[in-house]
């Protein structure tokens, strides 16, 4: 009876190795396809980011821009807006931000923020004549009652956070780059 080394491969251990790899490749083949299609599709990657006029934009107006497919509330805050958002006490916010930190230092009049309430991701209402804006002046999410003020923090209802603020800049003195 002759035996033979384990240490030396066999054909059938070639067979497994050829088999399993070729199985690993084709497990990725199919895969790639439901990976790939995760990805945004170019319409979302050609607005990664957006350049907004702000010269047709009136003190006390505010307008929605679509910005990887969110929304986004411009606004250009009166004087009184500034100071009511300045003149607020941190311990009272649920969602302590002071309004500096939520602004571009010289250009406070402008606030940018994601229009997206962060309770249940609701549109708030807010940036058009006569849409009610709240107790304090900001915007108001009617679905469940979150109230923002005049620099977009949380006030009132079940909304946890801030409307979120993006990523911009100032180009100029009238336009702004967002993302």
């Amino acid at each position: 009876m002759a035996t033979r080394s384990t240490a030396e491969p066999t054909r059938r251990d070639f067979l497994y190795i050829a088999t399993g790899s070729f199985a690993a490749v084709g497990a990725m083949a199919a895969a790639w396809p439901i990976i790939d299609q995760m990805n945004p599709d170019a319409s979302i990657q050609a607005l990664a980011a957006i350049e907004v006029d702000l010269s047709a934009i009136e003190v006390g107006q505010g307008v929605t821009v679509r910005w990887q497919g969110k929304p986004v509330f411009i606004r250009e805050r009166t004087d009184k807006e500034i100071e009511e958002a300045r003149n607020i006490d941190l311990a009272e916010l649920r969602d302590p931000q002071a309004d500096a930190d939520r602004v571009k230092a010289g250009r406070e009049q402008w606030l940018i923020v994601v229009g997206i309430c962060t309770h249940l991701g609701c549109v708030p209402l807010g940036q058009k004549d006569g849409d009610p804006r709240g107790d304090w002046g900001g915007w108001f999410c009617p679905c469940h009652g979150s109230h923002y003020d005049t620099s977009g923090r949380i006030r009132k209802g079940p909304a946890p956070q801030n409307l979120l603020v993006p990523a911009y800049e100032f180009l100029d003195d009238e336009h702004v780059r967002i993302g």
